[in-house]
C-alpha cells in the first residue's frame, strides 16, 4: 500500500479540498480516487472562485449563460453544479461500497446567510433538490443561527457538512445538535439509517492567531507554545467526539442504526513555513475520521507521509496546554468566536469575488 492507503486503513478518510472542472476534466480526481484513496472532495466559494478565475473549462458555458441568465448567483450555481454532480458521480462507488459512511461532496450555502437560520435551511433545501445525489453534503456554518440550521435539517433529512468551526464549545454544540435533529426524526416516525453529518473543524487559522497572540506576550514559555494550540484542541475534540458518540448520549440513536457525525479536519495547510507541512495531518491520523486535504498537501502526505495512529495520544498534555494558554489570558473560545466571525466574512468576500467572475 501507499502512504494514503496506509492511512485509509487506520481508519481515517482522505478527502481532497479542492474541486475545479479541470480536476474533473484531466483525469486528476479519478487518479486520486483510484490511487491515493482519496474518497471524498469539499468546496467552498474560495475554492470555486479560484476555479473559475483558472480553469479553461468555463469559459464556453460562461458565455451562454450570461445570455441565458441575468443573475450571477444562479449563472454561478449553473456552472458550479454540474462540478458537484461530476464529483459526486465519481465518488459514488465509495459511498456504495461504505454503506453511505463515505464518498461524499460538498456545496457551501451562500455565505451571506450564515446568520439566517430559516433562510439557510430554504437554500440547504434548494440546493440539494438542485444536485439531486445521494452523496451531497450541504454546508451550513457553525454559527449559533447554522446550529439552528443543521438540527432542522438533521430532522428534514438532509445531510450535512457543519463548516467553520473553530473552538470546542462550537463542536459540542454541533455534536448536540445532530443528536436532537436525529431524535426529532424518529420521533417523526422517519428512518435515520442514512443521515449523516460531518463537524468540519479548522486548524491551521487556530495556530496564526493563537501564535500571534503568544508573540505578542512574548516570554519564553509563550514562544515555546507555538504551533501547539490547533493539534491540542483537535484532540480534545476528538476525545468530545468518543464520550459524545461512543457514550449514553447516542446509545438509543445508535441502536436505531444511526451513524455517528464524524469529525473533518479542515484548514490543514500549514500557514507558517517554519512548520512541518504535515503538521495538522500526522498527529492527528485515526480512525472514525476525515482529513480534507489541499493539494499540495496531499502531495506531502503521498511523498513523506508517516502514517500511524495518534489522534488518540496526548488527551492530558493537550488539556495542559489548554491550561496554560489560559493562564497565559489566552481564551481559546474567544479565538474560536473571532476565528468563525472572520471565516464567515472571508467567504463573504470570496462568494462576491466568485459573483463577479460569473458576471
Amino acid at each position: 500500500m501507499n502512504i494514503p492507503q496506509q492511512v485509509a486503513a487506520l481508519g481515517q478518510s482522505l478527502w481532497l479540498d479542492n474541486l475545479s472542472r479541470s480536476l474533473i476534466h484531466d483525469g486528476t480526481l479519478a487518479r486520486h480516487i483510484a490511487e491515493h484513496a482519496v474518497t471524498g472532495v469539499t468546496s467552498n466559494p474560495s475554492i470555486f472562485q479560484n476555479a473559475l478565475a483558472s480553469s479553461p473549462y468555463y469559459a464556453e458555458d460562461l458565455a451562454r449563460l450570461k445570455g441565458a441568465e441575468s443573475n450571477p448567483e444562479r449563472r454561478y450555481e449553473a456552472l458550479a453544479i454540474p462540478d458537484i454532480q461530476a464529483a459526486c458521480d465519481l465518488l459514488d462507488p465509495v459511498y456504495e461500497q461504505s454503506g453511505g459512511y463515505d464518498g461524499y461532496v460538498s456545496l457551501e450555502v451562500a455565505p451571506r446567510w450564515a446568520n439566517d437560520a430559516f433562510k439557510t435551511v430554504e437554500e440547504a433545501q434548494r440546493l440539494a433538490t438542485a444536485v439531486k445525489r445521494r452523496n451531497l453534503l450541504v454546508k451550513v456554518p457553525g454559527t449559533p443561527a447554522g446550529v439552528q440550521a443543521f438540527e432542522a435539517l438533521t430532522a428534514l433529512g438532509i445531510n450535512v457538512n457543519v463548516t467553520l468551526l473553530f473552538s470546542l464549545a462550537q463542536t459540542q454544540a454541533i455534536f448536540d445538535a445532530y443528536i436532537r435533529g436525529l431524535t426529532a426524526r424518529i420521533r417523526a416516525g422517519i428512518d435515520i439509517r442514512r443521515s449523516r453529518a460531518v463537524a468540519s473543524l479548522f486548524l491551521s487559522r487556530v495556530d496564526t492567531l493563537v501564535d500571534a497572540q503568544l508573540d505578542a506576550i512574548g516570554t519564553q514559555e509563550a514562544l515555546a507554545m507555538r504551533g501547539k494550540a490547533a493539534v491540542a484542541m483537535a484532540r480534545l475534540a476528538y476525545q468530545a467526539y468518543r464520550d459524545t458518540f461512543h457514550g449514553p448520549a447516542f446509545a438509543a440513536l445508535a441502536q436505531q442504526g444511526a451513524t455517528p457525525q464524524t469529525l473533518l479536519w479542515a484548514s490543514t495547510g500549514v500557514k507558517n513555513p517554519a512548520y512541518r507541512d504535515l503538521l495538522y495531518v500526522e498527529p492527528l491520523i485515526g480512525p472514525e475520521t476525515i482529513n480534507t486535504l489541499p493539494d499540495k498537501t496531499l502531495a506531502a502526505l503521498i511523498d513523506h507521509g508517516r502514517p500511524a495512529v495518534h489522534v488518540n495520544e496526548g488527551t492530558d498534555e493537550a488539556r495542559a496546554q489548554f491550561d496554560d494558554l489560559a493562564r497565559l489570558g489566552i481564551d481559546m473560545e474567544h479565538v474560536g468566536l473571532r476565528l468563525q466571525k472572520d471565516g464567515v466574512d472571508l467567504f463573504e468576500t470570496a462568494f462576491g469575488k466568485l459573483l463577479q467572475e460569473a458576471a
